[in-house]
């Protein structure tokens, strides 16, 4: 380990500040000594951020919308009616679909640690793992929705859910307005992750 006038410096501190740069840097460091594969990390980024990310799970809510018959089947038993779409994996064996109406909003969070359905949502995100949220989201979700842009009319009923190693949720969320004529692809690029989770609302199509 160097040292300088004001102590050790570990190798650390000679990575860029910028969090990205700071990847790659240590990236490349890692293929210089031959520890990882350049197509190995390539496959890892493209699983999470593009097959097991929230795209999955938009997919799945994009067909509730327009297929009565699989939205009633998702509803009954969402783990079968996944596993049809090839979307299994570990943290997804038992799924719940829970869906948003005019009366009732729902909101998904894990009290004691972050359990999340990954194959559906990919990696879960840090709000959702921090105490403040995991003790908030029970005790006032109607605030901790707001602070997320969701303000919800006095009369619409607010119901938590709380995810454990048994079970976890996906939220079915409204479908917005504007959006009859969109097939399955056009809707799926409607469906944003926090509404899957319950503290955020589909975007609206584009006029």
């Amino acid at each position: 380990m160097e040292s300088s006038e004001n102590g050790p410096v570990s190798a650390h501190s000679h990575l860029p500040t910028d969090p990205e740069l700071r990847v790659k840097a240590l990236e490349e460091v890692l293929v210089r000594k031959g520890l990882v594969e350049p197509a190995a990390l390539d496959a890892i980024i493209d699983m999470y951020q593009n097959r097991i990310g929230p795209r999955n799970g938009a997919r799945v809510v994009a067909r509730a919308w327009s297929d009565p018959d699989f939205r009633n089947a998702l509803l009954a038993d969402a783990s079968d009616a996944i596993a049809g779409m090839g979307y299994v994996g570990r943290q997804g064996e038992h799924i719940t679909a829970v869906e948003n109406t005019p009366d009732t909003h729902n909101i998904v969070v894990c009290t004691l640690c972050s359990c999340y359905p990954w194959p559906l949502l990919g990696i879960p995100p840090g709000w959702y793992k921090s105490d403040e949220y995991r003790a908030r989201a029970v005790r006032e979700p109607r605030k901790v929705l707001a602070e997320f842009g969701v303000t919800l009319p006095k009369g619409k009923a607010v119901r938590v859910w709380d995810s454990t190693a048994e079970m976890r949720y996906i939220v079915i969320p409204e479908r917005p307005p504007g959006s009859m004529g969109l097939d399955q692809e056009a809707l799926a690029e409607l469906v944003t992750r926090d509404s899957m989770i319950g503290t955020g609302m589909p975007m609206e199509p584009q006029r």
